[in-house]
């Protein structure tokens, strides 16, 4: 950890400063080895220090010219050799800058660069082992010790590579897991808003229609009136309920509100048909137990449906089937509208209803398509997986063609006389 702590200092030091005592530290040894050769050899003259000199400027250089750094202190070393003068520590200058060129190099420059300098090494102690003390094995050491500061130059280098890619991958390990973040705080905003809107637009629909009915029917029919009046408190009692639901999990890790189910579709029936609009409704699911997500995305579809006949149709009938097919629940709702629709309304006050309906069904792997039907009226029909498997296309709007197997389209007329809706009831 001490020697850790040191490198990181000298690390933290300005290039320049770290070469500049690189060099301070490595002359003082060779100095103190330069001025003294073994007894009977040639001593330190002018061409000994002139080499030195050499090699501690070349070695100020190593960072920007590392290559021609090693020739020089290279040369300089077999100079000394060459001329007589053994030591120990005169090939300091050149370690040193072997090491820099695998520290900032790649493998095929410091192979490159081991291999020349040991050949260098070998012949240079081929042509000055006779005159030196104790030859044996001269050559072959004098190959090998060369690369001894190349590996260790390669083995520092790879190790910083791995380290900055360590740093790299937690980089983009971090970058991910906000981009998820994001992306998940994303996809519950536009859950929130769907599930508001949903409540808001079916039961401020109803109550409207609802409100008017009272105030018609106000002088001339006070029953009327109160029925028509208490309906819309039940309506803002029962959205009060659910947007405290829906909310909660603004101020909660999990929301502990109940998602809704096909059962409660008869209770979505008779909250529109108060408003005026009869439905009738078919349901029959063949005992098939539903995963709840699919069941309240269903319930969903069908309540944004029933809104928008209220809202924007004329309709004075509609009718809902929730049905299981093979893997498949199918959902449709068709109303009876005038075959000549009202033009459609501006961009900025189109709602999200059918937008709603369309990511609710591709959210469980399911498709919605919509559009009109002969002789007048609309249909809405979503396909929805009740088994794990790949999504399904959505499909492009729905557009005037032959019956689909929800039955003939309904024709515009007087409202026929029907009790409540009852399972298993044919549209």
């Amino acid at each position: 950890m001490t020697l850790d702590r040191l490198a990181a200092r000298v690390r933290a030091l300005p290039p320049i400063v770290a070469d500049l005592l690189v060099v301070a530290v490595v002359g003082a040894f060779t100095t103190a080895d330069a001025a003294v050769n073994e007894p009977g050899y040639r001593q330190a003259d002018a061409l000994t220090w002139a080499l030195l000199v050499v090699s501690l400027a070349a070695l100020a250089c190593r960072r920007r010219w590392p290559v021609p750094v090693v020739c020089v202190t290279g040369a300089a070393c077999a100079g000394w050799a060459l001329h007589g003068h053994i030591g120990e520590l005169l090939n300091l200058p050149v370690i040193v800058a072997l090491y820099t060129v695998a520290v900032l190099g790649d493998r095929r420059r410091t192979l490159w660069t081991g291999a020349i300098a040991a050949t260098v090494s070998g012949l240079v102690a081929l042509k000055v082992g006779r005159d030196v003390v104790n030859p044996q094995g001269l050559p072959v050491l004098e190959m090998v010790w060369p690369l001894v500061p190349l590996l260790l130059g390669e083995v520092v280098r790879t190790r910083r590579e791995l380290l900055a890619e360590y740093a790299a991958r937690a980089a983009r390990a971090e970058e991910d897991r906000e981009r998820e973040a994001a992306r998940r705080v994303r996809q519950e905003r536009v859950r929130v808003a769907r599930e508001i809107h949903d409540i808001l637009a079916h039961t401020v629909s109803a109550m409207t229609v609802q409100a008017g009915v009272a105030l018609d029917a106000l002088d001339a029919a006070p029953e009327v009136s109160r029925q028509a009046m208490t309906q819309v408190r039940a309506s803002g009692k029962e959205a009060v309920r659910e947007l405290r639901a829906t909310l909660s999990v603004l101020r909660a890790a999990e929301s502990t509100a109940p998602a809704p189910r096909l059962d409660q579709l008869d209770e979505l029936v008779a909250g529109v048909e108060a408003g005026g609009v009869r439905v009738s409704l078919r349901r029959d699911t063949r005992g098939a137990a539903l995963p709840a997500v699919v069941e309240a995305t269903a319930y969903r579809i069908v309540q944004e449906a029933l809104t928008n006949v209220v809202k924007h149709s004329a309709a004075r009938q509609a009718a809902v089937s929730v049905t299981c097919d093979g893997g498949r629940l199918i959902v449709e709702v068709v109303d009876e509208g005038p075959p000549a629709r009202p033009p459609a309304a501006p961009d900025s006050e189109r709602g999200f209803g059918l937008i709603g309906m369309r990511e609710r069904a591709v959210a469980v792997g399911g498709g919605v398509r919509h559009g009109p039907v002969p002789g007048g009226g609309f249909r809405v029909r979503a396909e929805l997986p009740t088994e794990a498997g790949p999504p399904t296309e959505a499909g492009p709007p729905m557009t005037a063609g032959p019956p689909t197997e929800a039955g003939p389209p309904m024709t515009a007329g007087p409202p026929t006389e029907a009790g409540p809706p009852t399972e298993g009831a044919a549209p």
